[in-house]
């Protein structure tokens, strides 16, 4: 199960519907080994595109050294589909490299700014894509 605070779940949707027609993108931190999510770091797509996101490999190599720095890992990596049902495609899967984040998705797909839109979260390893439940907290205990 992903817990996250109503704040962070918040930014993130404001972040993809910010960026939409185009898929955001980032990562929220926390302390390494806690699958906490504090830290929002929303990201540029490289690819500036409305079905395919890309980090840009330079800003992902300083995030990660940030990270590293701040004894801190993903415990979020994120982006929308602006256009299909908040589900990982085969691209998603096959960009998944981090086995302990949670994935989460937002669609933007038929929305406007007021709503609605998909929150959902999955964990993907070895290719394999379950779903987990969300829970949203006012902070954390």
């Amino acid at each position: 199960m992903l817990t996250l605070t109503q704040d962070l779940h918040d930014r993130i949707v404001a972040h993809a519907r910010q960026d939409h027609p185009d898929e955001a993108c980032g990562v929220v931190a926390g302390p390494a080994g806690s699958d906490r999510p504090e830290r929002f770091i929303p990201m540029l797509n490289a690819a500036r595109s409305p079905t395919f996101y890309e980090f840009d490999s330079a800003d992902l190599l300083s995030l990660y050294r940030e990270m590293d720095d701040r004894d801190e890992e993903p415990v979020i990596v994120y982006h929308s589909h602006t256009a299909t049902e908040a589900y990982p495609s085969r691209t998603d899967v096959g960009y998944a490299g981090e086995p302990g984040a949670h994935y989460v998705l937002v669609s933007t797909a038929d929305t406007d700014d007021a709503g609605p839109f998909q929150f959902r979260s999955f964990r993907i390893v070895d290719g394999e894509i379950t779903e987990e439940e969300v829970r949203i907290v006012a902070a954390y205990a």
